[in-house]
């Protein structure tokens, strides 16, 4: 437990410069506040005291805003950023170094039974507002832009982008750039056809007039 508390401490101080230090960690960062909370709620929770291992988490919603369901499975050095409206469904394995921005849904699609929660790989970056609905895995090294919906599978090294979510197969990026939490160059790929199209029409035209001349 305390080597949890002790890595989640350093995941916060590392991955926002806005922390000055681990009293500032534990006092300001609901995300913080929520995991610990969690870990007991798990705890509780695989020992079949389940009551109180939901009556518990619907406490620390209240406090934190961050809903995690006691049944899901939290790895090691997890950050989730800011916190707010983060919802963590029953089924879900989330592996170690992933960042968790505001907003975020792991969730399911209807009233499946079984697995019906998304398994995030290792450092694993998820944006603001993201919802990763369904019982896939996101890859290790994976990054889910602001605002996606992804309903599919997610390759390791792979950035999904767009509603629903696009794949973009990325260079293999290291731990150090994965934890860099860079949201804002994110491929497009609406862009990329787009200019696809119109390198296209600008072909067609050029042949058009060179026929033109020709005649």
């Amino acid at each position: 437990m305390f080597t949890h508390l002790r890595e989640d401490i350093a995941a916060v101080k590392q991955r926002d410069p806005a922390c000055t230090g681990a009293v500032s960690a534990l006092m300001h960062y609901p995300g913080l506040q929520a995991l610990w909370a969690h870990r007991i709620d798990h705890w509780l929770w695989r020992h079949h005291l389940h009551f109180c291992a939901r009556t518990q988490s619907q406490w620390a919603r209240f406090f934190t805003g961050v809903e995690i369901h006691p049944g899901a499975t939290i790895g090691h050095k997890v950050f989730i950023d800011h916190g707010m409206g983060v919802v963590i469904g029953e089924t879900t394995i989330i592996g170690d170094d992933v960042t968790l921005y505001q907003g975020v849904t792991l969730g399911g699609t209807g009233k499946d039974t079984g697995k019906r929660h998304p398994t995030l790989g290792n450092n694993v970056m998820v944006g603001s507002g993201a919802r990763v609905l369904g019982p896939f895995k996101v890859g290790d090294n994976a990054k889910i832009a602001a605002n996606a919906v992804v309903l599919s599978e997610v390759p390791p090294d792979c950035t999904a982008v767009g509603v629903p979510a696009r794949i973009i197969h990325n260079i293999r990026r290291t731990d150090l750039e994965a934890l860099q939490l860079d949201q804002v160059h994110t491929p497009d790929p609406v862009a990329v056809e787009l200019c696809k199209l119109r390198m296209q029409i600008e072909a067609l035209e050029k042949k058009l007039t060179e026929m033109e001349g020709k005649m």
